[in-house]
């Protein structure tokens, strides 16, 4: 930009600025982007140096264009960007991920429940493994171990009534 374009661009920016922002708010369809737009566009026109480069004809034309490409630019860099209400809705969860103490509480559990189970009778500590650990059903674990669902029902409920007393002497 010649160093003689640059005040007419400021001086034709000052004197229509209404006009401009109308027109870029239409093509636009956004008043406050058409405005942020032409803000851009007088720091930009300002801080510019000398180029070299012809006069500008049609100045209105110009810096309609110019703001309209700067307008493009921060649709981009806003919708690459989280807005402002997501970003503290997303630092307001609580991380859920479990921390060391959590995961060696978890499995100082896990140990203790393990020794339980090798206390048990080989027939109570297979129906526990069966039901909790592979996840069948009673009547399954029961065809499985060719025993009735009455003895599966009975093997579970002592073991669950002795894991809940010793729980909390094992640790």
């Amino acid at each position: 930009m010649t160093e003689d374009t640059r005040p007419v661009l400021m001086d034709y920016l000052s004197r229509h600025y209404d006009l401009l922002k109308r027109q870029l708010g239409r093509a636009l369809r956004n008043t406050d982007l058409a405005e942020d737009a032409l803000h851009d566009t007088w720091l930009r026109v300002h801080e510019q140096g000398k180029s070299e480069q012809d006069p500008i004809r049609r100045p209105g034309g110009y810096l309609v264009r110019m703001a309209f490409n700067i307008a493009l630019d921060i649709q981009r860099r806003q919708s690459r960007n989280i807005p402002l209400d997501e970003i503290d809705a997303l630092m307001e969860l609580a991380d859920t991920a479990p921390g060391p103490a959590r995961s060696a509480e978890a499995r100082s559990q896990l140990d203790a429940v393990v020794r339980l189970l090798d206390r048990m009778p080989a027939r109570r500590r297979e129906v526990v493994v069966l039901v909790h650990m592979e996840g069948l059903t009673q009547p399954e674990a029961a065809r499985r171990l060719g025993v009735s669902l009455r003895t599966v029902e009975y093997e579970l409920k002592h073991a669950h009534d002795y894991l809940s007393a010793r729980m909390g002497d094992d640790k």
